[in-house]
């Protein structure tokens, strides 16, 4: 069975920075295609970023590119989620989310790729 834990969520005052991580309970780490997502009461799930198995492909949502940035150490089976220049719109619940399947593009931004969730790591910003 698949798990996912996320950490390093918080408070953070507007402009500032938080680094996300997602350890995961699986074999094939470096295999998996992972992303990350994040939603407000309400609203759906959105796409935030997206790593390949080999960290040779990554894809960002507009919203936050350039401020944020993904990454993963497979040797550590663990995902980060670099968050720099933090806007108040960016408060929300951040999930880590991996894919079972291969794949050979660019990762996915659709939540039905992804097979396995996180708990979920809440994130404010304060303005």
């Amino acid at each position: 069975q698949v798990q996912l834990v996320e950490s390093g969520g918080g408070l953070v005052q507007a402009g500032g920075s938080l680094r996300l991580s997602c350890s995961a309970s699986v074999r094939t780490f470096s295999g998996n295609t992972m992303g990350w997502f994040r939603q407000v009461p309400g609203k759906d799930r959105e796409f935030v970023a997206g790593i390949r198995g080999s960290a040779d492909s990554t894809r960002i949502a507009d919203s936050v590119k350039g401020r944020f940035t993904i990454s993963r150490d497979n040797a550590k089976n663990t995902m980060f989620l670099q968050m720099n220049s933090l806007k108040p719109e960016d408060t929300a619940v951040y999930y880590c989310a991996l894919a079972t399947r291969s794949w050979l593009g660019s990762p996915p931004s659709s939540r039905e790729f992804y097979d396995f969730w996180g708990q979920g790591a809440q994130v404010t910003v304060s303005s």
